[in-house]
Parts: C-alpha cells; sequence; structure tokens
C-alpha cells in the first residue's frame, strides 16, 4: 500500500509504522492513509493525518480516534514500541472488527486488556521500559485515575501519562459533570500561563538542556499562578506537568515526547494535550454530538444508516416507567455514572432535571450514593451497565 502526500515536517523522517503493509480483516476495504500539510496557524510544517474509510460493515467509536491522530504517529514516531509500551485507557476506538477494547491476545500492541475507563495509569506503574498511559479528560472523573497518579508520585514511578483532553469530560451535547471540567478549562483559557510557558520554553532553547533544573523551577513558579499552593493539582500528587499544548501540532508533539524520553530518571510526567474529538472530518466537526459513536453510516456524508424502530427499546420502556414512577412518587431519584444516553435516563432528566444524578464514570460513588439516599427515605434507581460494573 502507498501512502502519498507524506511530509512530516522539514527534517523528521516518515515514523516506520505509517509503510507498515494494512491487512483487511471481514468484510470492510483497507484503511487508506493519507496526509498533507496545512498551517492555521502560519507555522511550517503543520501537519494532520487522518483515515479515510471506504466502506463500513459496522459502527463504533468514530470522532475520539480523530482526534488523536497526530497524537498516535508522534508516540510511534518517538518511541520503540517493541520495548516501550502504549496503553491506551477504555481502547475502545479499534478498527477493522476486531474486538470493542484492547485485547492482549490479538495484538502485540495491546499491552493490557480493558473493559472500563480509567485503568491505564494503574497498569502503567511497576516497569522499568518507557510506559505511557493515554488517558482521556473524561475517564479522569473516575477515583481510580487519582489512586494510580497518587500512588505513581509517592513511588517517582517512570511513567508518562498523556491526558487527551477533548473537552468532553462529559459525553457530547451532556452537561459538564464535577469540577475537574472547570479546572481543564482553566487550565486552556489562562493566557498568561500560556504566555509565560512560552518564554519558559525559549529560555530553555537558549542556556541548553543542562539548565534543566532551572528550567523546571522557572515552570514550576508559572504553574502556580493556576494554585494558591504554587502548583498545579497534578503537580501536587507529585507528577512533573507539562502543558496545556496544542495536540494536533506534529511537530510538537514530537518535539516534547523527545525531551521527556530523554530526561534522565524523570518520575512520574504528565502531559496535558488539548485535541478536538472528529477533527478533520466536517460531518463529525459539525455534529452537536461529534459522531462520538455511530452506526453504519455514509464517510462522504455522514449520514447514519440508523434502522427506524417499530417498537419502544428496552431502555425506552425503563425510562417510561421510571417516569410514570417519579410522578406518583416524588421520593423517585435516579442515578447514572455518565450514560444519561445508554441507560435511558436522560429522558428521566428532562423531565425531572432535579432528581436525576449524572456522577461522571464513578460507579463506586454511584452506589454507595445511592445507598445514603435510600436510607434518608428517598427511592433511588441506580442504572449502570453489568460491564461496567466488573
Amino acid at each position: 500500500m502507498t501512502v502519498p502526500e507524506i511530509a512530516i515536517g522539514r527534517n523528521l523522517p516518515i515514523s516506520p509504522y505509517l509503510l507498515a503493509p494494512k491487512f483487511k480483516y471481514g468484510g470492510r476495504n483497507q484503511f487508506c492513509v493519507k496526509a498533507s500539510a496545512y498551517s492555521p496557524d502560519h507555522e511550517n510544517g503543520k501537519m494532520a493525518i487522518r483515515k479515510e474509510k471506504e466502506s463500513w460493515t459496522l459502527g463504533g467509536h468514530l470522532s475520539s480516534s480523530l482526534g488523536v491522530v497526530e497524537l498516535t504517529v508522534a508516540l510511534r514516531h518517538v518511541f520503540n514500541t517493541t520495548d516501550d509500551k502504549i496503553i491506551w485507557d477504555v481502547g475502545h476506538q479499534k478498527k477493522s472488527g476486531l474486538a470493542g477494547f484492547t485485547k492482549r491476545d490479538e495484538s502485540v500492541y495491546d499491552a493490557f486488556g480493558a473493559g472500563h475507563s480509567s485503568t491505564s495509569i494503574s497498569a502503567g506503574l511497576g516497569k522499568n521500559n518507557n510506559v505511557i498511559s493515554v488517558i482521556g479528560d473524561g475517564a479522569m472523573t473516575a477515583g481510580q485515575a487519582y489512586d494510580a497518579m497518587n500512588k505513581a508520585g509517592f513511588l517517582d514511578a517512570n511513567l508518562i501519562v498523556i491526558l487527551n483532553d477533548n473537552k468532553q469530560v462529559s459525553l457530547p451535547t451532556a452537561t459538564p459533570v464535577g469540577a475537574l471540567s472547570g479546572a481543564l478549562s482553566k487550565l486552556q483559557a489562562s493566557p498568561k500561563f500560556r504566555q509565560i510557558r512560552e518564554a519558559a520554553k525559549s529560555v530553555t532553547k537558549q542556556i541548553g538542556p543542562q539548565a534543566h533544573e532551572v528550567a523546571a523551577k522557572f515552570d514550576e513558579y508559572t504553574s502556580g499562578m493556576l494554585s494558591g499552593s504554587g502548583s498545579t493539582f497534578f503537580e501536587e500528587l507529585g507528577l512533573y506537568y507539562i502543558g496545556p499544548m496544542y495536540g494536533h501540532n506534529m511537530n510538537g508533539l514530537v518535539t516534547i515526547f523527545e525531551k521527556v524520553k530523554e530526561m534522565p530518571a524523570p518520575g512520574p510526567v504528565l502531559i496535558h494535550i488539548v485535541t478536538e474529538k472528529g477533527k478533520g472530518y466536517p460531518p463529525a466537526e459539525a455534529a452537536a454530538d461529534r459522531m462520538h459513536g455511530v452506526v453504519k453510516y455514509d464517510p462522504k456524508t455522514g449520514k447514519q444508516n440508523k434502522p427506524k424502530p417499530t417498537a419502544l427499546t428496552y431502555t425506552q420502556y425503563f425510562a417510561e416507567s421510571l417516569i410514570k414512577e417519579a410522578e406518583m412518587d416524588n421520593r423517585v431519584v435516579a442515578i447514572h455514572a455518565a450514560m444519561g444516553g445508554g441507560t435511558g435516563l436522560n429522558y428521566f432528566q428532562k423531565r425531572f432535571p432535579d432528581c436525576c444524578f449524572d456522577v461522571g464514570i464513578a460507579e463506586q460513588h454511584a452506589l454507595a450514593f445511592a445507598t445514603r439516599l435510600a436510607t434518608e427515605g428517598l427511592k433511588p434507581f441506580c442504572a449502570i451497565y453489568s460491564s461496567f460494573l466488573q
């Protein structure tokens, strides 16, 4: 398979995996990978690499994959994935009809199996080689991610955490859940923070790599602008924080990854990148839900071939029944863990907005919260996917 129009910067060689042969699975056609230079901020060497699907027989999670194309290529370019391990949190953005989650017996590049979000940081601990855990802002709402970061900081582990922040702590069209959404937005929105970080980069370039310690102290000072304690929350947990940075700048990502890789015993590092769901695919960029999850669709138009239901689904029956119960009993409340659409509780929330609670990706909290409400005389209905109760 040839890969036309590739140009990854002036001095950067093509990442070998881009030229690797692609295999056919089932009825799907091969992926065609194209690359073309673009320059939204007038920087030379800007790249966006997008995958065009000629035909589909299955749907899936589309837009998150399109948002991490540059990230994926940059990681494969800098790190040796034979020895170094990339652990994708959740991992259900898979192609060609394979398992919906990362599965170790399917691919040597599936370093860790996953059935739920927020496990990648835990799975990255305890390794001597370079381990990169890629986790989304939505997955960061789960307590396990903070349990793992707390331990990583305590162990001073050699771990790289990449926070893929696509501004979707909650699913598209949903109301942002929890304090994390606001905290990440503040990190992105602070112009003074960004300006001084750019100045820090300039100083580091001028005085050379030996000045890493000085630059780190300066960077720590700039981070303090966002926290009264003098550091970001991540740094309080013991992770050296870098970011936020634009996640669709190929050269920028490669440079940062190379610098972090070369750092002697850096301890745990968190690189905060900001990406856009559906990047480079106009139908996804224009859709209210960013085409987060799709059924079979036309790649040219983005139109999905959704069958017209002839009867109510089980989920709709559940939602309507619960609404009727709440209309008769004001003690009925509903709880879900970032799955209002999948459980049908989004309908309940529209009818009773003050009686429906989205706790984010926090099933343990959801159950304990429901238990406490029950002890106070309420009637909580906690809807959680069975696979998420593992």
